[in-house]
């Protein structure tokens, strides 16, 4: 007996069922979700690209663009108040995002073992994250002024020697750095309290039974178990530390304070484009600014995040 395959045929008519999930099938979904899009393309990758080319060239925004290759990054490097305003950057980052993270942890720790009014103190800790951040600027001026502030009336009342807060270097940088503290360690906080809530109960109970203590729970549970939210924090307050702008430009105004001691790289970039017109050489430093954040967020990966890949 001779078997023959025989191939099913389908009615005319009748699409392939694959055919039938093409684009071209999905084509409501493509048109719903093409608004965003067309924002990204015209408020994201258009001035990204045109960063890019300013870089490259010299232009003062009315007149012709002129190709001058890596003449502006040559100039960037020979710049000295440029090194000044990226010096003054990495120090604001180091003195505002190590406390922010220390007190949000702390403050997340008490927040998950605290029993009553926890959505209170939420609200409460996440209130200086959608304040204003030129209202705060101008209260955390007020704050450190001369005469009237709050920090030099205090100091009045211990008799302790009163200080120039906003006309000093040091004394900048510090106001500047407790005004981000205050606004992002509240956060901060929320986020590690989410991290904290999803821990198991039982790892705890586990190791109160052993007689594990409450820092040796902390460092061997608690924080292994949060280690993919502290890399959260920490790229994120990377990110925005290093583009810190209104904040000095409030409070010690465009020229960065006494000594450009308040000048971040990125107020050094607006005063480029906005008041000397040189858009080509504030595409150079928008350019290095971010391949500062694309180095620092690299190393804080690899500081945090590479151990737990192996």
């Amino acid at each position: 007996m001779t078997l023959t395959a025989t191939t099913p045929t389908r009615p005319a008519g009748t699409a392939k069922p694959g055919r039938r999930r093409g684009i071209a099938s999905y084509w409501r979904f493509y048109l719903a979700l093409s608004p965003f899009y067309l924002i990204f393309l015209v408020f994201g990758l258009y001035p990204v690209a045109s960063t890019i080319l300013l870089a490259f060239q010299k232009w003062d925004g009315l007149g012709p663009r002129k190709l001058v290759g890596l003449q502006n990054f040559g100039f960037l490097i020979e710049d000295s108040t440029f090194w000044l305003s990226l010096w003054n950057t990495v120090v604001l980052f180091a003195m505002s995002t190590v406390p922010t993270l220390v007190i949000a942890m702390t403050l997340a720790v008490m927040l998950h073992s605290a029993v009553r009014f926890k959505g209170v103190y939420r609200i409460a800790y996440f209130i200086p994250n959608i304040t204003s951040l030129v209202a705060a600027a101008i209260f955390f001026a007020a704050i450190f002024s001369t005469n009237f502030g709050l920090i030099n009336s205090g100091l009045r009342a211990l008799g302790l020697p009163t200080e120039d807060w906003l006309r000093q270097p040091w004394g900048i940088k510090i106001a500047i750095s407790t005004m981000i503290v205050w606004q992002w360690a509240g956060y901060n906080t929320i986020i590690y309290l989410a991290g904290l809530q999803a821990i198991p109960t039982e790892q705890y109970e586990a190791a109160k039974v052993d007689g594990a203590g409450p820092f040796r729970t902390f460092f061997q549970i608690t924080l292994p178990q949060l280690r993919p939210v502290v890399l959260f924090t920490v790229i994120m307050s990377t990110i925005g530390g290093l583009q810190t702008f209104t904040e000095p430009q409030v409070m010690v105004g465009n020229a960065g304070g006494t000594g450009q001691s308040g000048m971040t790289v990125v107020m050094y970039f607006y005063n480029q484009a906005f008041f000397n017109n040189d858009y080509g050489y504030a595409g150079a430093i928008a350019l290095s600014i971010f391949l500062l954040v694309l180095l620092f967020t690299a190393i804080n990966w690899r500081l945090l995040g590479g151990r737990g890949r192996r």
